[in-house]
């Protein structure tokens, strides 16, 4: 997949940093979506070089399936980082409490692929282990939901490929 927009560390610069107040130390910022979705994180880790704000995906208009009209893609994080529908950015000096994502266990504060920081309260390990058997399942159930989808879909769109 190829994103496309502006790197979040650009439009943090350019937009955010000159109304907020140095002195107050932004150190997490809370992304919100219009479907209600939000996720936090860290603001150094929105800084890094591959974080952006896409409004693209393989050269053509974001479309609502994939996150329209913007959509944070921070691609050394979890797929529950990225917030489709970005409405709301907010600046925070601590980190905010409270859920994050309908899923409280995935209520990761950082949530890094490297690190495998998939959950709050169990490590990346033991997960592996309890997601392991439910791969075919939910590859079955994943087959099932494209071929209902590209057969409810008019086929001049063709923007959805479930090989």
């Amino acid at each position: 997949m190829r994103w496309g927009g502006v790197r979040f560390s650009d439009f943090y610069q350019l937009h955010i940093a000159p109304r907020t107040d140095p002195a107050l130390g932004v150190r997490w910022v809370v992304l919100r979506g219009q479907d209600g979705y939000q996720s936090r994180m860290l603001l150094e880790d929105l800084l890094a070089s591959g974080v952006i704000l896409a409004d693209t995906l393989n050269g053509r208009p974001l479309s609502l399936d994939h996150g329209a009209p913007l959509r944070l893609v921070a691609p050394a994080h979890y797929g529950y980082k990225s917030v489709k529908h970005v409405s709301h950015i907010e600046c925070w000096q601590a980190e905010p409490q409270g859920p994050q994502s309908p899923f409280a266990f995935m209520n990761h504060p950082r949530g890094r692929v490297a690190h495998e920081e998939r959950a709050q309260w169990l490590p990346g390990w033991l997960l592996r282990h309890v997601y392991r058997p439910m791969i075919h399942a939910n590859a079955a159930r994943f087959a099932r939901a494209a071929a209902q989808h590209a057969a409810t879909k008019p086929a001049t769109t063709g923007d959805f490929d479930a090989r």
